[in-house]
């Protein structure tokens, strides 16, 4: 599925760094501000202990995982909305993502000069949530002016469209995101053509000092304690760490030193499974003693929906579903354990695929 989170943040922020430990692509970090003239695009591979569990027990020679795509925007500035460091060009790119992951920087250091000169995570959000709300303010009002014409004569499809583009208006002036904005989701398909940056959901990512990794610092804290009221994720990462870690040669030098470090895994895997949820995507796997493969769909997806993700041919031609919950498999060790117990269920059209369903697809074409 062409799903994508977009990582956002003021420049020098660590949004690259950050990439590079997510991504199976590399982009140059730098210390110096706007020196990047175009988005980095990586697929990112899904971390899923549920995958190695299955191999346990089928062995097969090849684990396939899912992915999701994620876009490293350039760094933004005060005034990029009008202009501004690298100008508003790149809005597009975030306009092009399903989510986004907003990199605060957390963390002191002299040779990477902050582009405001002191280090305030608080701030930097405000600052780049205010050129996003400019951004989205401009689409708002350029729509209604389409609009106002066709009202103006009676037409009531109109009217409705530009009563809801009010709404929206007055909540971008009072410095608000599109996404709380007081309009019924009905209502919302009237905006969803123009795409608003403020209507995507986001995760926010401390990037912290190695020595702040596993409990935060002040800067942290107060992230926390202005965003306590929002539904949103806050993670702790340190991306300039956990970059030197990714470089390191196996698995087990990684784990070792995530260890000494107090770390049970990687902040990026948290991360990506995060974004992942964020997006509102579900997994579902096929087993055998080939391969064992991760499947992306969306949360409320029938069966022959999932059948179209693995090939087309057995969306067109599904038959039924045979269908086991990911617990019960492990829990009673094989294909045939499940069945014999009255766990490998027959499934038809209508049903809505369960994060973790094992599935085979009869199909006919």
């Amino acid at each position: 599925m062409a799903l994508k989170c977009g990582i956002i943040g003021l420049t020098n922020s660590g949004k690259t760094t950050l990439f590079n430990c997510m991504s199976n692509t590399r982009a140059q970090a730098t210390k110096y501000a706007y020196s990047t003239s175009k988005s980095n695009m990586g697929m990112v591979s899904v971390p899923d202990p549920r995958m190695h569990e299955i191999d346990k027990l089928v062995k097969s020679i090849k684990i396939i995982p899912t992915t999701v795509e994620i876009v490293d925007i350039p760094g933004l500035a005060k005034g990029a909305s009008q202009g501004e460091g690298i100008g508003n060009k790149f809005l597009a790119d975030i306009r092009n993502t399903d989510a986004i992951i907003h990199v605060l920087r957390c963390f002191d250091d002299e040779n990477l000069p902050h582009v405001e000169t002191t280090v305030n995570p608080v701030r930097d959000r405000e600052i780049v949530d205010l050129e996003l709300q400019i951004a989205d303010l401009d689409t708002v009002e350029r729509k209604m002016q389409k609009v106002e014409k066709a009202a103006k004569i009676g037409d009531k499809d109109a009217k409705k469209v530009l009563e809801v583009l009010t709404v929206y208006k007055d909540h971008l002036e009072n410095f608000q995101s599109a996404l709380t904005a007081p309009v019924d989701v009905e209502d919302r398909k009237h905006v969803a053509d123009l795409c608003l940056l403020t209507m995507k959901p986001v995760i926010y990512v401390c990037n912290v000092d190695e020595n702040s990794a596993v409990n935060g610092n002040h800067y942290v804290d107060a992230v926390k304690a202005a965003l306590k009221d929002e539904d949103t994720e806050i993670l702790v990462i340190a991306a300039a760490m956990e970059s030197d870690i990714a470089e390191l040669d196996t698995e087990e030098d990684r784990l070792a030193f995530l260890s000494e470090l107090g770390l049970s895994e990687p902040g990026v895997n948290k991360l990506i499974r995060a974004a992942y949820h964020l997006l509102k995507l579900r997994t579902f796997f096929t087993v055998g003693p080939k391969e064992i493969h991760a499947w992306t769909i969306r949360a409320g997806s029938s069966a022959p929906q999932a059948a179209g993700v693995i090939h087309s041919d057995l969306e067109r031609g599904f038959i039924r579903a045979e269908v086991m919950a990911y617990d019960d498999f492990i829990r009673l060790g094989s294909e045939n354990a499940c069945r014999e117990a009255g766990k490998l269920m027959i499934e038809g059209k209508n049903y809505i695929i369960n994060d973790g369903d094992i599935i085979h697809i009869r199909f006919n074409v």
